[in-house]
Formats: structure tokens, C-alpha cells, sequence
């Protein structure tokens, strides 16, 4: 495994993405998120969206897709991702109908398909969240690289979840390509998803 895939796997683990002090000596990259090109995680899934469809990431060939983790009683983190996703599709233009946004809940006990879809209405009705099982989850987190945590409230409704903040972008074939980090900003999004769209088609 490459400095770059060891980079990956250290910021997916940390809550907020903190910063590491390797990030300066990855290779350069055209991306402005972490290029994890080739990464031998988060190649794929088999889950079922907020209408009952099963998916999997062959569902959106031709699309960059967007895969966020989170739940939807996040009071700040997942609210602010998804709306920076929101953004960065129109700042695609034309090319916003060739982004996919994905939600993953963490919180599967919570999460039921009308909460989450009525969820990302509110950001963009073109997005759609995913629900992995209380059995399924941990090991769809483990081969994400994903980092999550239940922690206790005044009630046994009322827990939080702590979890990793950042984003994986797809290129159109279906290749895990880019990690962002928590707050990489709309722009930054809106410039990687760019770069894949215009890849060729049978690009390596």
C-alpha cells in the first residue's frame, strides 16, 4: 500500500478528519482532496436506498458519486457535508445531473427509509440515502475505513454518533478515486468531480 492509501486509511478513521503532518509529503495530485486512486477499499456496495431499490455503485455508471457517512440527527457535521455536496452539484452546471450523492446512515436504529428520504429532500431530491442493517453495518464500515461510535444520551433515544466526517468520490467507471475531508469546501468538491467527469471513458 502506497504514502497516499496510508493517508487515507489515517484521515477515514479520525472524527472531523484532523490533519495529518504527511499531507506534505503525498505525492502531488491535479485533485484538491486526497487522491486515493487504486485504494483497495470502499469498492462497493450492496444496500437499499431510502424507496426500497437495492443499489450498488454499477447503478450510477456514467456519474461521479459522492459517499458520505453519517446519520440524520447530526446536530452540525452531516447537515454541513451534504450541503456543501448540495452546492457543489450546482456549481457543476449542466454537469450536476452527472453527480450522485450518496448518504450512508450510521445509525440504522433511528434512521428508517421515510426519515432519511424526507432528509435529503431537504438538501437535494436527487440524493439518496442508504440503510445497512445493525448486522450489516460494522462490516460495511470496516471495508470503508469508516470510524463509528454510539455514544449515550439522557435517554436511550436521545444517543449521539460519533463518526468520520470525510467523503469518497467515484469516478463514472465506478473507481474509488478521491478522499475530501470534513469542510473541504463546495468548490473543491464541485473541482475534483470535474476532473473525473472529463476523463476518458476507458481511462486507467
Amino acid at each position: 500500500m502506497n504514502r497516499r492509501h496510508l493517508l487515507a486509511l489515517g484521515v477515514s478513521g479520525l472524527f472531523l478528519g484532523a490533519c495529518s503532518d504527511k499531507a506534505a509529503e503525498a505525492p502531488a495530485s491535479a485533485f484538491k482532496g486526497i487522491d486515493i486512486t487504486g485504494a483497495p477499499y470502499a469498492d462497493d456496495f450492496r444496500l437499499a436506498d431510502h424507496n426500497g431499490q437495492m443499489r450498488t455503485l454499477a447503478d450510477f455508471r456514467g456519474k461521479v458519486v459522492v459517499i458520505f457517512f453519517g446519520y440524520t440527527q447530526c446536530p452540525d457535521v452531516c447537515p454541513t457535508s451534504m450541503a456543501e455536496l448540495a452546492q457543489a452539484k450546482q456549481l457543476l452546471g449542466a454537469d450536476g445531473d452527472r453527480l450522485q450523492g450518496l448518504f450512508i446512515s450510521v445509525d440504522p436504529e433511528r434512521d428508517t427509509p421515510a426519515i432519511m428520504k424526507e432528509y435529503m429532500a431537504s438538501f437535494d431530491p436527487s440524493f439518496l440515502a442508504l440503510h445497512a442493517s445493525p448486522e450489516e453495518l460494522p462490516e460495511l464500515a470496516k471495508r470503508f475505513k469508516i470510524y463509528y461510535k454510539k455514544v449515550d444520551g439522557q435517554t436511550p433515544t436521545s444517543y449521539t454518533m460519533d463518526h468520520s466526517a470525510g467523503s469518497y468520490l467515484y469516478d463514472p467507471q465506478g473507481r474509488v478515486r478521491v478522499y475530501h475531508r470534513y469542510a473541504s469546501g463546495a468548490p473543491s468538491l464541485a473541482d475534483d468531480a470535474r476532473i473525473l467527469l472529463a476523463e476518458p471513458a476507458a481511462g486507467g
